[in-house]
């Protein structure tokens, strides 16, 4: 590689990974937490999963006898659909297909609803909102779809630029990969401690990182981007066609307007596919016509991840015959679009080897924000020199205490709001979107200003692992206080998903008290002038 292109490569690697440093840092922050969506989801409803919270372990027959007493479900299209594990599905029934009309002109709209399967009762989204869907959905800038998928494609940008970082910086360092990942000059200049802290931990993380990067850019991108570009050139505007082509849609059935003859039992054909497939996990139930003659019950799921990767199946029956209509076995010859589709989701989810992948990727997750720290650091230290102007060094250091600030006060941030949510979030009739908004959003702006004007990274860095472990320290206590499951019972229970999330704000808070404390700030050294330099 000649000098020149040397030069071009590290200086676009640099200049890209500024841009989008504080950006990135927020992504993989929130993305690390939400790895554990499920389960502290379940920690802050109090809802653990015991047997029987799954979608195919579920009375069908009972749930629709209990929806039809507040609301005819016939001449409907009912679907269950379970996204996550967790005790709440997604419930969607669409309006009755012999309604007319309004004045209108418009017809009755459907209904959407989470159901828990436990209990049967039923939420609308902001009932169920929490704050494991506030971090996932934080990891993709949901929180700023201003303006349409503003959100999305800021951080679809951020996605790209990142796989740019990526690459290049595989290219600057591929000569000395391997020895520069060994060297470690504690002892040396503030910037070779920078450099080799940055170069060893960002090796070690490249696979992960280049996972994320590249499924990032594909899951944001392609929705924000090239989808709609393609439905409107190529399918002229038509998403049904487009999602047709792509599998999305299940078949229509059509409405015939005759009731069924016979009765009918929709956990009879969920025994039927169990016994077809028994590696075959069920996450979405699709009942076309309710009660009408031309009435089709639909399982889609996935394979067991220890059974097959990527997969993805689905069987219909017609009820009426109880014959299979339509079938596409998740275990042998799945489609290329399918597969590639799952490997991809897989990947991005971390949701193929139970907890101790999802603990790997958190680990990993975090490395990655001290790597993205270090490349803002290095290039602080690069260019703190005589000969760079005093009006640009200034504006470099504030820009930077402005990052750490940013960066760092996200932790104690979510501790203050997981707290703030298991104690302030009890009464079923408080909005707790607009709740967890302002909790989260108005202490991280608080700290972040204070730390800001501090002028000083190394006391922003003490203060926030000292603060972050204080407050995470309170997470376990409040959640034994308010709901009994201190982490003996959970254990004692079996609620691993609860005993996960005491647990992890128990060590890690611990670990950063200590690692808080251990931080010294350096005093203030006097310069040949008279004058004192700060630290």
């Amino acid at each position: 590689m000649s000098n020149r292109i040397y030069n071009i490569l590290f200086h676009t690697h640099t200049i890209s990974g500024i841009f989008i440093s504080l950006a990135l840092y927020v992504i993989f922050f929130a993305g690390s937490f939400s790895f554990f969506r499920d389960e502290i989801n379940s920690w802050e409803r109090n809802e653990p999963l015991a047997a029987g919270w799954k979608l195919e372990e579920m009375d069908f027959d009972k749930v629709l006898d209990s929806l039809e007493t507040k609301d005819s479900l016939m001449n409907r299209d009912i679907s269950f659909n379970q996204y996550y594990d967790e005790q709440r599905l997604s419930l969607n029934i669409s309006p009755p297909k012999n309604s007319k009309p309004k004045e209108s002109g418009r017809r009755r709209r459907g209904t959407f609803k989470y159901l828990n399967t436990q209990d049967l009762n039923t939420y609308d989204y902001k009932s169920s909102y929490s704050i494991g869907e506030f971090l996932y959905r934080l990891h993709f800038f949901a929180q700023l779809n201003f303006f349409g998928r503003s959100g999305y494609l800021l951080a679809g940008i951020v996605a790209f630029f990142f796989l740019f970082a990526v690459v290049t910086g595989v290219l600057v360092h591929w000569k000395k990969i391997i020895s520069n990942f060994f060297m470690f000059r504690p002892k040396a200049s503030v910037k070779n401690l920078w450099t080799d802290a940055h170069t060893a931990l960002g090796i070690l993380g490249l696979p992960y990182q280049f996972i994320f990067a590249l499924t990032g850019v594909y899951l944001i991108v392609g929705l924000t981007i090239m989808s709609p570009a393609i439905v409107k050139f190529i399918y002229e505007d038509s998403t049904e066609k487009a999602y047709d082509d792509f599998g999305f849609n299940s078949p229509e059935y059509e409405f015939s307007g005759k009731a069924l003859s016979s009765d009918f039992s929709v956990n009879s054909f969920l025994d039927e596919t169990k016994k077809k497939w028994p590696e075959f996990e069920i996450r979405s139930t699709e009942i076309s016509n309710y009660g009408d003659q031309n009435m089709h019950i639909e399982f889609k799921g996935k394979a067991n991840f220890d059974t097959k990767f990527a997969s993805a199946g689905s069987i219909t029956y017609k009820v009426a015959t109880g014959e299979v209509v339509r079938e596409k076995k998740p275990f042998k010859n799945v489609p290329y679009l399918d597969g590639a589709r799952a490997v991809i989701q897989r990947l991005h989810f971390g949701d193929f080897g139970g907890i101790a992948v999802k603990l790997i990727y958190f680990i990993l997750g975090i490395v990655t924000c001290f790597v993205i720290i270090s490349g803002v650091m290095i290039w602080l230290v690069a260019r703190d020199k005589k000969s760079v102007s005093p009006g640009k060094r200034k504006f470099n250091a504030w820009l930077v205490w402005f990052y750490l600030a940013g960066c760092l006060s996200m932790y104690p941030v979510t501790a203050f709001t997981f707290l703030m949510v298991k104690l302030g979030l009890q009464d079923p009739g408080l909005d707790r979107v607009s709740f967890i908004f302002q909790t989260y959003f108005w202490s991280w702006l608080l700290l972040t200003l204070v730390f800001t004007f501090l002028k000083n990274n190394a006391l922003t860095n003490k203060w926030t692992m000292i603060l972050g472990g204080l407050l995470g320290l309170m997470v376990p206590l409040a959640n034994g206080l308010v709901t009994g499951n201190w982490l003996w019972i959970s254990w004692i229970n079996g609620y691993k998903d609860i005993l996960l999330i005491d647990a992890f704000w128990l060590l890690s808070s611990i670990g950063t008290l200590i690692i808080g404390l251990k931080i010294r700030l350096q005093k203030p050294v006097p310069a040949k002038a008279g004058k004192m330099i700060p630290a």
